[in-house]
């Protein structure tokens, strides 16, 4: 194998990291480590939410709904994902939360890859 490829599936791979399957917080020696680009499979039951709001965002995000029901709260704004293909773009600075109205699959791409926006170590980050 190459030490540069990786196959997975992002289901089974998502539920190893909360989600994320790219991003600074893979190791250095893993293909799926990245500081330009973060990748989510996020897999949420119905009600579920961010537990607080992301301030102070460095990075500019791409949400795409996959399955559900999915609103992203923005600053004077409530975006509702509801057919597959919807999705949303924000940019640095814009803070946001989010909540699942359905068990939903979304995408999420982020960049740059950087540390400190996790809730905790049991929280999905969004």
């Amino acid at each position: 194998m190459n030490d540069t490829v990786y196959v997975g599936t992002a289901g089974k791979d998502a539920a190893l990291d909360r989600g994320w399957i790219l991003g600074h917080f893979k190791d250095a020696d893993d293909p799926r480590h990245s500081d330009a680009v973060e990748i989510k499979w996020g897999v949420h039951p119905p009600g579920d939410e961010r537990a607080q709001w992301v301030r102070g965002e460095e990075r500019t995000a791409l949400l795409v709904l996959i399955s559900g029901r999915f609103r992203v709260e923005l600053p004077g704004r409530s975006v509702l994902l509801e057919q597959q293909g919807d999705y949303v773009v924000w940019g640095r600075g814009v803070d946001h939360s989010w909540i699942a109205e359905e068990e939903s699959v979304v995408l999420t791409v982020r960049w740059p890859s950087v540390p400190g926006y996790a809730v905790d170590a049991v929280e999905p980050r969004g």
